[in-house]
Parts: C-alpha cells; structure tokens; sequence
C-alpha cells in the first residue's frame, strides 16, 4: 500500500473488529499514518423511535453508552485509552457501515473492518457490515478474519458458554435466594 494518511477502523468490540484494530495499529505505524478507531451507535428502534418521540436523554445515554464500548475496547487491545495523537478515536450516530464509509472518503483513507465469523455460511459471505463496507467505499477495504481462539470457541464445547443468553427475571430473583459461594 503507498500513501496511507488514516486508517478508518470498525470498533464494536466483537473479538473480530479487535483484531481489526490491531492489524490497523500495526499498518498505521508502518506508514505513519492517523489510526481512527470509530464506533457507531444508533437509538433502540432506529429512527421512527426518535420521529415517535423525540428523547434528548435517550441519545445522550446511547452516545454515552458507545462511548464507554468504544474505551473499552481500546483498552482490551492497548489496556489503556492511547495518548498519542495520531490515535483518533471517533464516535457516530448512524448504522455502522455508513459511517465507516462516509467517514473513509479521502484518496489515502484505508478503511479496515473484521470479517465477521467463520462458519458454512460464512465463508460465503461475510458481517454486513463488511459487505456494506466493500460494496459503498471509495477506498481500499480490508477484512481482517476474527482471531482464531474466537473460531475455536465458536465451534467447540465452550462456544455454547459464550453464547449471548438473555437473562430473565425469574432468574434473578431466583439468585436472590442463594446464599453467597
């Protein structure tokens, strides 16, 4: 790659988009260029929640909330918010793959996203917002596949432990009862 000024990462936190950023960080310090680790957020309900009703303190909280996803994340890679100034992390409003694209629009942009899982299907093809990235960008794209800890879990025995569960009051209350381990 010749002339890289900034690399436009995809940051949610997913083992896939870490590896991304790390990839980013290595490529951005090759060519010296502006790392910008960017994160999306959008209101629970897109927006016809807002156009239903209009709630100043719901988008303060959801911007806060990607916020924190997107310090958290930073700090899962490097274990501290950088402190350099060629480390711009950037927090949108918007659906992740327009803002990666809208936000990757100079010549030398280089605009990097994780792959998503692999799997049957997903060999095939890959996050949709990598699919969205490649198909709308008018720079380089580079898909970074998850780690392979992240394939190994997915596919044995402990894939099933980190399976997003949701939890219900039953079982909350449930607990209550338990004494302390």
């Amino acid at each position: 790659m010749f002339g890289v000024g900034r690399l436009i990462v995809g940051t949610s936190g997913s083992p896939g988009s870490l590896n991304a950023l790390r990839y980013g960080e290595v490529l951005a310090r090759a060519h010296d260029a502006v790392l910008i680790p960017v994160i999306a957020w959008e209101l629970p309900g897109g927006d016809r929640a807002q156009r239903i009703g209009p709630s100043y303190e719901l988008g303060k909280a959801c911007r806060e909330l990607a916020c924190r996803e997107l310090r958290d994340a930073l700090i899962a890679v490097w274990g501290e918010v950088p402190d350099d100034p060629l480390v711009q992390p950037h927090v949108e409003r918007g659906p992740a793959g327009w803002v990666l694209v809208n936000l990757a629009c100079r010549p030398d942009d280089v605009l990097v996203v994780g792959a998503g899982r692999r799997g049957g299907l997903g060999r095939l093809v890959f996050s949709k917002v990598g699919r969205y990235c490649l198909a709308h960008a008018q720079c380089p794209v580079m898909a970074i596949p998850p780690p392979a800890l992240a394939c190994e879990l997915a596919l044995g025995r402990l894939g099933r432990v980190f399976w997003r569960r949701s939890l219900t009051p039953e079982q909350v209350l449930g607990d209550q009862g338990k004494p302390a381990a």
